[in-house]
């Protein structure tokens, strides 16, 4: 008499195994380049909410601060992010302060492995820029 056994063969075990680990391999490393494009976001929504405040001071005083705890809201310089992953500075571009300042988000903590932005750059200009590998428009 012929008795069927049931269950998995070690076989099909460790083919479900190789091809779980062949998903995640390929599902990971999309996952965290994901992840760091998204948390560009703070960084980029912090140079814009403080762009705003510095014309807003220029309107007012006809110059830019380098110092941003100058500003009101912001009792550090330089100036964390939201959510911390960017440190933001002001320095004195073009001419000089008075007529043209630039702000500079340093990735920081779990942002600062960006390598393709790296450090996003925002001018009283309109001028976008970033500091890695990457382009612009990829960055903003």
């Amino acid at each position: 008499m012929y008795i069927k056994h049931k269950g998995f063969s070690l076989i099909e075990l460790m083919i479900v195994v190789a091809v779980i680990a062949i998903i995640a391999s390929i599902a990971i490393p999309s996952y965290e380049r994901q992840v760091t494009k998204t948390r560009r976001t703070d960084g980029q929504s912090k140079l814009l909410e403080i762009m705003s405040k510095q014309e807003r001071h220029y309107s007012l005083n006809n110059t830019y601060v380098a110092n941003l705890s100058t500003l009101s809201d912001y009792d550090n310089n330089p100036v964390a992010s939201d959510e911390g992953y960017y440190s933001i500075a002001a320095a004195a571009c073009g001419s000089g302060i008075t007529s043209c300042v630039q702000l500079t988000a340093t990735p920081q903590g779990a942002q600062a492995g960006d390598t393709e932005c790296g450090a996003l750059t925002y001018d009283s200009r309109g001028v976008k820029g970033e500091g890695g590998t990457g382009s612009v428009n990829d960055c903003w």
